[in-house]
């Protein structure tokens, strides 16, 4: 018994034979199994730009300074009219902006007014710069 587990044991791959030797077993061909043919990547489109390929334009958002100065403009004049209790959103906001200034290093807690008077501007003001721009681009790109 000692003597067989000396002998040493070739182990196909490892030992004299090499892997490259092993033959490859047959491609099957039939019509459930796809072409060995590798697929091409969608995204390696050779008329691509530069060989890179791009679902957008290079400057999909097209930023306008008009459109940023026309709605701020267009936001604060309604948001400055005084009709909450007499006063204006932008006043309120910017009320709890300095009351909350007055104690500087700690925050405003959850509960301050500051941050409904926050959200509620902010809302205002991008919903006024998004349809602003979907607006003014869409005429410039004659959409309507």
């Amino acid at each position: 018994m000692a003597a067989t587990s000396a002998a040493p044991s070739a182990v196909l791959g490892l030992g004299s034979a090499t892997l490259s030797s092993r033959k490859r077993p047959a491609l099957l061909a039939s019509e459930l199994v796809r072409s060995p043919v590798r697929a091409r990547n969608p995204l390696s489109v050779a008329r691509a730009s530069g060989g890179k390929f791009t679902c957008f334009e290079r400057n999909w958002l097209r930023t306008d300074f008009n459109v940023i100065g026309f709605g701020l403009i267009g936001w604060l004049a309604p948001s400055s009219i005084p009709a909450i209790n007499g006063k204006s959103l932008t006043g309120l906001f910017f009320e709890s902006i300095g009351a909350e200034l007055a104690h500087f290093p700690t925050g405003p807690p959850l509960t301050s007014q500051f941050w409904l008077w926050m959200v509620t501007w902010h809302f205002g003001l991008f919903l006024c710069l998004t349809f602003g721009q979907i607006g003014f681009k869409g005429r410039t790109e004659d959409y309507f």
